[in-house]
């Protein structure tokens, strides 16, 4: 269950719409208080959307007994994450900016910084997308219900690791990251869609060999 969970949760990990949104909040008024209210929204976010998706497996599951279709879901999984993965690359030359919206989370409170943190993790279609398949590649694994809230946890763990560094890292040193958590930002938004489409369309193989290994 773990070696399928964790290309998922890289997906998110390394998407720059995780990791420039982070940077940006600790350049806020209070970077300190702002910053850990938004990690602790995007891991109360990405728990809560990946445990919905276990629970509503277990609908239609035999909790016991991973199901047929499960095999094709992760087919679908691995063509979309393929599909969407070439789609970057051939869209790659435009992608080298940052959203107006998204430069308006260097100006968050700390309680609007997490409230935001929350939303992002639901409006962006990766994010969501890449939670739904894990919380049904939990729900239908077969396993027993720790093994569930281990999956949950190591998911949201690797998922939300990019967030969490910046953030804890910038707690802990202050001001002196500033220039290089800078430099990431600028280096992100050159080449993130590049190193996106690269690994959406390695993990896409991936999940879909395991899917159709199932069949």
């Amino acid at each position: 269950m773990l070696t399928e969970l964790i290309p998922l949760a890289l997906v998110v990990a390394l998407s720059p719409l995780s990791i420039i949104p982070a940077v940006l909040v600790l350049h806020t008024p209070r970077p300190r208080p702002a910053g850990l209210a938004f990690l602790a929204g995007w891991l109360i976010g990405l728990a809560a959307l990946t445990v919905i998706f276990v629970e509503l497996s277990g609908l239609v599951a035999n909790p016991n007994k991973p199901p047929g279709w499960a095999s094709w879901v992760r087919v679908v999984v691995g063509v979309a994450l393929i599909l969407f993965g070439i789609y970057r690359w051939l869209m790659r030359k435009r992608a080298a900016h940052t959203p107006g919206w998204m430069q308006s989370l260097g100006k968050l409170t700390p309680w609007r910084a997490g409230l935001a943190a929350i939303a992002l993790t639901v409006a962006n279609p990766k994010v969501l997308f890449m939670c739904v398949a894990a919380g049904l590649a939990i729900g239908t694994a077969g396993v027993g219900s720790t093994h569930l809230w281990i999956g949950v946890l190591a998911y949201v763990a690797v998922a939300g690791s990019t967030v969490a560094i910046p953030i804890l890292a910038y707690t802990v040193s202050g001001d002196r990251l500033d220039e290089p958590l800078q430099k990431l930002k600028v280096w992100m938004e050159q080449q993130h869609a590049t190193l996106v489409a690269v690994i959406l369309i390695v993990i896409g193989l991936l999940v879909l060999y395991k899917g159709i290994h199932g069949l």
